[in-house]
């Protein structure tokens, strides 16, 4: 029996009028969104079990490009279903054998050349959460292309040493009431880190947030969350800023 990894209440949502729009990129579909002026800075976005097209998503994408970026969330599921039954929750350990977030690498690939040849980016990052999470940080183990990343509750899959090799930058963010990350693996995470890791890297636990704390949209938020989940934010492209 598996425990409930990704759940957070989806609630009620408030809707969300992207700013952005959808492409075609081989065998992917993606959301994008431009700043008003030329860059040839980007960020890929990462989504979690919810999908491209959940709407937390493409606020953030909104956001990201809100602040100079190129950002795009490609279809990680490749027009497969994202996680729907969250009452069934026994259901997800099979569907998780078809989405395996460490087996991104030829759609990162495919939007890499995309942004580097269609969009002239020549410096690009990549932020993820939850299900996103997880593939970022195997992406910097794996992927030299980009440039700085930022894992936010991404769970910590499986312990062996080449799992704090990282290529480039990275920051990991973490809510302190999580339940599907103890602070044990957390604390692990910092150790190995310390040890294997050659390049910048950082961890921050944001006191009281759950998971997915940090994609809700401002109407959304509750009051007494709204400061962690800015600074988290804030956080997120400050470390994206200092690289990109």
């Amino acid at each position: 029996q598996m425990a409930d990894p990704f759940l957070y209440d989806t609630g009620e949502r408030s809707q969300y009028g992207c700013l952005g729009h959808e492409v075609q990129i081989e065998h992917i579909k993606a959301y994008v969104c431009r700043p008003s002026f030329f860059t040839d800075k980007a960020v890929i976005v990462v989504h979690d079990v919810f999908g491209w097209q959940f709407p937390d998503i493409r606020y953030i994408v909104d956001l990201i490009a809100g602040h100079g970026y190129i950002t795009i969330c490609p279809d990680f599921f490749k027009g497969t279903d994202p996680w729907k039954t969250t009452d069934h929750w026994a259901d997800f350990a099979d569907w998780m054998k078809t989405h395996d977030p460490v087996k991104v690498d030829k759609e990162a690939d495919v939007v890499l050349k995309y942004l580097k040849e269609q969009c002239g980016a020549k410096k690009i990052g990549i932020v993820g959460f939850s299900w996103g999470g997880m593939a970022v940080h195997h992406l910097m183990l794996k992927n030299p292309q980009l440039t700085a990343g930022v894992s936010l509750y991404g769970r910590i899959i499986r312990d062996s040493e080449e799992r704090y090799s990282l290529l480039n930058p990275t920051f990991f963010i973490f809510g302190e009431k999580d339940h599907t990350i103890s602070y044990d693996q957390i604390t692990l995470l910092e150790e190995k880190l310390k040890q294997y890791c050659e390049v910048a890297y950082k961890i921050k636990v944001y006191p009281g947030q759950v998971h997915g704390f940090a994609q809700l949209k401002p109407e959304d938020m509750k009051p007494e969350d709204k400061p962690y989940i800015e600074e988290a934010r804030k956080d997120m492209i400050d470390w994206i800023k200092m690289f990109i």
